[in-house]
Parts: structure tokens; C-alpha cells; sequence
């Protein structure tokens, strides 16, 4: 079965706490700090895999978590970084954020990678906050959490032919009798609801991938029926093969059928009624057929296509119609560039997890003054509000950043209460 669409849970590894230590030797009964820094936690990173076809093994393990980095230690002794965890997932895929619907990155080259949740960072030991006014700090910095969030990852059918048509035009037993395909086939709509893969081979050296899409119907790029769900697998075909009911089996007019569907192609993605197109005039070992071929040879000149009379299910004209359309691809292939393996590297990092500490907002909230920014948020996690040494470096980091110039501004009274991110003290001029 053809997994297309899968909702994945992903998990950077969080950052190593760094250490609060000093230094004790032999005839050094006060050393200065020697607190190592936490290593960093590891990263998700997706990796475009041209030897995957599927989604399906993402229906069962739905849950990724990185490595988290290890903490530092005393000897100025840094914690060892946590391993990236790496998830292959096929080429064309495209990564949606699950719950904002953003795009986060379409991985079309081969090795391309998404690093889709980056590792936190370690913590600093506490030899990185001496200075000449603090030489031996008594505090640490925890690791920050590694990013975590809910993402749909959809595959875009990559397919050099793609076979459209409505419901029981033939599509299934026309992949079938092409290639080594094995589709489901019956006589009721809507038979195929995944596109079945199959590989036409013209000789040695010479073949292509065709991809029967299900049946589309009127107002399929309103997404009537599973309109959106089947027109995403023709976006990037390379050639559309038309199959149209002929002998009007289901009672309909084959040319009002070969108008309409390529009238819905045209209003998902006016692209797709530019690619080449070629008509396969299906179930023509039928009486009725014949009565209708003539009219419908008739519109698909008027566009400038090539109608193929065919039985797919006799195998008349089959062989034909696959020598085309395998030209047809050969010389669209011709004319594009040879795509080398990329070494790009795409990373996501949402504005809360870049956002500089000195990004601030203060808002009143009943008496109390509320100060809130990402940077310090993530900053003030990390630290413990409890350490009477953090907070004595916090007040003076709040004055490096402006905070208290900016509380002056607003002419406070002395006594308001100031909340920042968890810390709670009473203002004084």
C-alpha cells in the first residue's frame, strides 16, 4: 500500500547542565572555579533519501527523540554533545509544522537535509561567569530544553507519467497491463484511493515510472470527492496521460469527460495544463466506442494532442501509446539538468528560539509590571532563581540590557511589584 501522508512527533535532545565547581588540590586549599559547560543535546535532522518510495514507516513509530547531551563536570571537564538522531524519508517530501500549518522545508535533492529540531544548548559552568568583580561565581547554567514539535510530513508523488482520468476510465487496468503494477480493479468509483507505482520498461536502459491517480471527478480541485488529496500526485509528473472512457460506459460524453477533467487540472495549478498530455481513447473493443472517437480526436487536436485509440484490457495499442509517451519523457529528461547530490543543509529555528535576550516588552497587569521576551524567557530557565549568586548577576545583566532604564521611563512608583519570566521583586528607584 502507497503512504503518502504521516503526522510525526520530533524531540531535540535537551543541553547538559553545566557545573558549579572549584578547584581543590594539594596546597591550594582555594582555587578558583572549574566548572565544565554542559554539552550540547542532539539534533532531528530529515534527510531526502532517493532509495525510499513511501511514508509507511512512519505508521509505525511515530515518536523521535535525539540524544540528549551530558552535563559538565569539575577540571573544567565539558559534557559530551548528544548524537544527532537522523530520519531518511524519501524524496519529495514536504514537511508542514502540524499545528500552524507552516511550511517548513521541501526536500526535493538527493542527501538534502532539515535539521527540524535543534538540539538544546549546554549550560555554562560557572567558570564562565568570573570577572573582576566575581571571582568565584557559585552558580551554573542549566541546559536549555531541545526543540519538540508535532510535524505532517506528504510525500508529492514523484512520477515521470501520470495517468488522469475519471473513475472507471480504465486508469488501473491500463497500469496493469503496462507494467508489473497489481492494482485493485473492480467496476464501482473510486476503486483506487491510494496512486498505484508501476515501471514501464521499453528495453534495456529505457524505462519510466507511471503512477495510475484515482479517478477525479467535477469540482475535484475544490476538493470534491478526494480532489486535493489526488491532485497533489501530478504536480511534478513530467508527462499526463489521459485516459478516457470511449464507449461511455458510465453514460457520460467522453469529450464532455476529456473538457472537464482538464478543466479541473487547469484550476488546481494552471501549470498542470501545460505539461504534455497525451489521450488514450480506452475501451475501444467496445461497440459504442467507435461512434465517439471521431468527435473526441476532433477536441483533443483543437489543444494540440495525440489521441491513442486503445483496449486495456485486450492490450490493443498499448505498446504504441507506451513507445510515445517513453519518447516524450526521454527527451523532457534530455533537457534537464543532472541533479548532483546536494550538501544543503536547511535549519528550522522558530523566531522564539532566536529571538536575543534584549527583545522585551513590559505590559501593566493590574498593580504589577510584566516583563516578557523569548530571549529572556529561554535565558531565565536556565538558571536557578533559587541561587542568591543568579540573582545578583541577573540584576546587573537586567541593567546591561536596559531594563531598568526602560522601568525609569514608565515612572513607576518604588514598591510595584516587577515579574519577569518567574522572578518576582519589588521595584526601587
Amino acid at each position: 500500500m502507497f503512504i503518502d501522508q504521516a503526522r510525526i512527533y520530533v524531540k531535540a535532545g535537551d543541553g547538559g547542565s553545566g557545573c558549579v565547581s572549584f578547584r581543590r588540590e594539594k596546597y591550594i586549599p582555594a582555587g578558583g572555579p572549574d566548572g565544565g559547560d554542559g554539552g550540547r543535546g542532539g539534533s532531528v535532522v530529515l534527510v531526502a533519501d532517493p532509495n525510499l518510495a513511501t511514508l509507511i514507516d512512519f505508521q509505525y513509530r511515530r515518536h523521535f527523540k535525539a540524544e540528549n547531551g551530558e552535563h559538565g563536570r569539575g577540571k573544567n571537564q565539558f559534557g559530551k554533545d548528544g548524537e544527532d538522531l537522523i530520519i531518511r524519508v524519501p524524496l519529495g517530501t514536504v514537511v508542514t509544522h502540524s499545528e500552524t500549518g507552516e511550511l517548513i522545508a521541501d526536500l526535493t535533492k538527493p542527501g538534502q537535509k532539515l535539521i527540524v529540531a535543534v538540539g538544546g544548548r549546554g549550560g555554562r559552568g560557572n567558570t564562565r561567569f568570573t570577572s573582576p568583580t566575581r571571582q568565584a561565581p557559585a552558580f551554573a547554567e542549566k541546559g536549555e530544553k531541545g526543540a519538540e514539535l508535532w510535524i505532517n510530513l506528504e510525500l508529492k508523488l514523484i512520477a515521470d507519467v501520470a495517468l488522469v482520468g475519471y473513475p472507471n476510465a480504465g486508469k488501473s487496468t491500463l497500469i496493469a497491463a503496462v507494467s508489473a503494477a497489481k492494482p485493485k480493479i473492480a467496476d464501482y468509483p473510486f476503486t483506487t484511493l491510494v496512486p498505484n507505482l508501476g515501471v514501464v520498461s521499453l528495453g534495456e536502459g529505457n524505462s519510466f515510472v507511471v503512477a495510475d491517480v484515482p479517478g477525479l471527478i467535477e469540482g475535484a480541485h475544490r476538493g470534491v470527492g478526494l480532489g486535493h488529496d489526488f491532485l497533489r500526485h501530478i504536480e511534478r509528473t513530467r508527462v499526463i496521460v489521459h485516459v478516457v472512457d470511449t464507449a461511455a460506459v458510465e453514460g457520460r460524453s467522453p469529450v464532455e469527460d476529456y473538457l472537464q477533467i482538464n478543466k479541473e487540472l487547469a484550476l488546481y495549478n494552471p501549470k498542470l495544463a501545460q505539461l504534455p498530455q497525451v489521450v488514450a481513447a480506452n475501451k475501444m473493443d467496445l461497440p459504442t466506442a467507435q461512434e465517439h472517437l471521431g468527435q473526441l480526436r476532433q477536441a483533443a487536436a483543437a489543444d494540440g494532442r495525440m489521441v491513442f485509440a486503445i483496449s486495456a484490457a485486450a492490450g490493443q495499442g498499448t505498446q504504441e501509446l507506451m513507445e510515445h509517451v517513453g519518447r516524450l519523457v526521454a527527451q523532457i529528461k534530455a533537457r534537464e539538468p543532472v541533479e548532483a547530490p546536494s550538501d544543503e543543509v536547511i535549519v528550522y529555528q522558530p523566531k522564539s528560539q532566536t529571538a536575543p535576550v534584549e527583545e522585551f516588552t513590559i505590559r501593566k497587569e493590574n498593580e504589577d509590571y510584566v516583563v516578557e521576551g523569548e530571549g529572556l524567557r529561554r535565558l531565565m530557565e536556565r538558571l536557578d532563581l533559587s541561587n542568591e549568586d543568579t540573582v545578583e548577576y541577573l540584576q546587573r545583566l537586567f541593567d546591561k540590557i536596559g531594563l531598568y532604564r526602560k522601568l525609569r521611563a514608565m515612572q513607576i512608583p518604588d514598591g510595584a511589584t516587577v515579574r519577569v519570566e518567574g522572578l518576582e521583586f519589588q521595584y526601587e528607584e
